[in-house]
């Protein structure tokens, strides 16, 4: 997300923040008796109530990440004293006893998950209106409290931000009246602390994620990939990490490293790619038996990919991926089909026709295919044996129009080993085949997935073109990954300005003997002062 609000007192903000790492570390992670430590640290201010309770801390569930901000704050505001072993523990304590269920958060991952460039459209307006003026709805959406703790929450703005009611977005109401009132009844309402969801949850045995897995997953920019991990229990909802990940063009990484898992199903996980440290943040689901979400790099969390992964033993006949997932009517092709328990005969669909079989294993089928002229449009079931998935493989006889993604993609300028380290954006092109109604951009219009495209910038609009902002913002690569400038001023520039720019990107895609093109703005902005685990 980027919507950032600094507010008066931004200093104080910058450096609370910078207390707060932009992940949780699966490494640093000790064994103090949690409930003492709680009581020791936490309760000389937040009472135990008689049933055992403690006032505000029992009156919120968050995730992970909401806890470990609002512990970092502790520190930073009120002078808590902790270690990392004892702020680690708090935040798992707290996080397993007031957490949130896998479908509380369901559809907000990406403010977990740091999804880069997603454009919000809050479900509630009134929430949205008078809350994501300053930061995203998913911030929110994350959290459940009590109606009097929303009301509380209130109040801590006005104190620790005064000009909140009288800067942009505030000017045209009267902001502390609605969100003392309608607003904070609204949500007690959507996000309160008491769900059926939350009280089911609490009731099931933790899930043991060790075992060995199979893995799948896409990377933007570099494409599909394949593989396998081992998970080996350190000790309580810890685990050693090892996975191997082969990409479709040829290239192989093995990373290692360490997880923890909060709250029976949030899955966190560091590991080294070489010396590249990546981040995972997934959902463990299925007791144990399957994972999904998304990685990236600790330092650049727009590089990254998404991942989806079984248990191998006792996992059901299942197929995962075909790579790759796009086959053109009339052309010919090498598929490999990715799963587990993949043993019988292989099809994939009307119009397809398996030519030969290859390499053959439990979990890879490779298969020579070939694709009928007048095959339809759409996607196929794949099927080995039992195994089988219906949506792996597309078909498609044109590409009717692109669009680039994300549509409204931002980097950030930054220095290269420094503090504030410069936010490349990912760009793909994703082509599209009109449906039935053989119009573009209706509803059903198939997804025909990622196209390797040739990358262009050019100045976006007249300013932009007097600024010279293609010359100075950056540059793009031949995967799609825009890589930003160098932070300014910049005594080369008109005004001796930043390194900003506003650019139109051009992706061109050939399909057979069509040449087709899609544009995006592209906005190159300065550095993000602050920058918390849920933006």
């Amino acid at each position: 997300m980027e919507k950032i609000h600094t507010g008066k007192g931004g200093t104080a903000v910058a450096l609370l923040f910078g207390l707060i790492t932009p992940f949780l570390s699966a490494t640093a992670q000790a064994e103090p008796s949690t409930a003492a430590l709680v009581n020791s640290k936490c309760g000389a201010c937040h009472a135990a109530t008689d049933d055992g309770k403690w006032g505000r801390i029992s009156e919120g569930r968050r995730t992970p990440e909401g806890w470990d901000m609002t512990v970092a704050r502790m520190s930073f505001a009120h002078g808590v004293k902790l270690t990392s072993e004892e702020r680690g523990a708090i935040v798992k304590y707290l996080a397993d006893n007031y957490g949130l269920a896998p479908d509380e958060s369901a559809a907000h991952r990406y403010i977990v998950d740091r999804t880069p460039n997603v454009v919000e459209h809050p479900e509630n307006k009134l929430i949205g209106d008078t809350c994501a003026r300053c930061h995203s709805y998913g911030r929110i959406a994350v959290q459940r409290r009590t109606e009097a703790d929303w009301r509380k929450l209130v109040h801590f703005h006005v104190g620790q931000y005064p000009a909140i009611e009288i800067q942009a977005g505030g000017r045209d109401r009267n902001w502390f009246e609605i969100a003392n009132g309608d607003a904070s009844r609204e949500l007690g309402k959507v996000y309160g602390f008491d769900s059926e969801s939350w009280s089911k949850w609490k009731t099931q045995k933790r899930a043991d994620a060790s075992g060995n897995w199979r893995v799948v997953g896409y990377k933007p920019g570099t494409g599909a990939y394949e593989g396998k991990a081992t998970v080996q229990r350190l000790g309580d909802d810890k685990y050693s990490v090892d996975m191997t990940l082969h990409y479709e063009n040829g290239t192989t990484e093995e990373l290692k490293g360490s997880s923890i898992v909060y709250t029976g199903h949030e899955w966190r996980a560091t590991l080294k790619k070489g010396d590249v440290a990546i981040q995972q943040v997934m959902t463990l689901a299925d007791g144990g038996r399957s994972l999904s979400g998304r990685w990236f790099e600790a330092n650049r969390d727009a590089v990254g990919g998404t991942l989806r992964a079984v248990r191998t033993d006792g996992a059901a006949p299942t197929v995962l991926s075909v790579q790759p997932a796009v086959i053109k009517a009339g052309t010919r092709a090498r598929l490999t089909i990715n799963g587990v328990g993949l043993d019988g005969d292989v099809s994939l669909g009307s119009g397809v026709k398996v030519v030969a079989v290859g390499e053959r294993s439990a979990d890879r089928v490779v298969v020579e295919v070939e694709s009928a002229p007048d095959a339809a449009t759409g996607t196929r079931e794949v099927k080995v044996g039992n195994a089988r998935s219906g949506d792996a493989l597309k078909v498609y006889q044109r590409i009717d129009y692109l669009k680039i993604t994300p549509e409204h993609p931002m980097a950030r300028v930054g220095d290269n080993g420094g503090s504030r380290p410069k936010v490349p954006a990912q760009l793909e092109a994703l082509a599209y085949a009109a449906g039935p109604d053989g119009k573009q951009g209706t509803t059903d219009d198939l997804l025909i997935g990622p196209m390797p495209a040739t990358w262009s910038l050019a100045n976006l609009n007249k300013v932009a073109e007097e600024m010279q902002d293609v010359k100075y913002a950056g540059r793009i690569d031949s995967s799609g990954l825009f890589h930003a400038n160098d932070a300014g001023t910049n005594p080369d520039r008109k005004y001796k300005a930043n390194n900003v720019g506003e650019l139109k990107v051009t992706a061109t895609v050939k399909d057979g003997s069509e040449t087709l093109q899609a544009t995006a703005p592209l906005i190159v902005t300065v550095q993000r002062w602050n920058d918390p685990p849920i933006r």
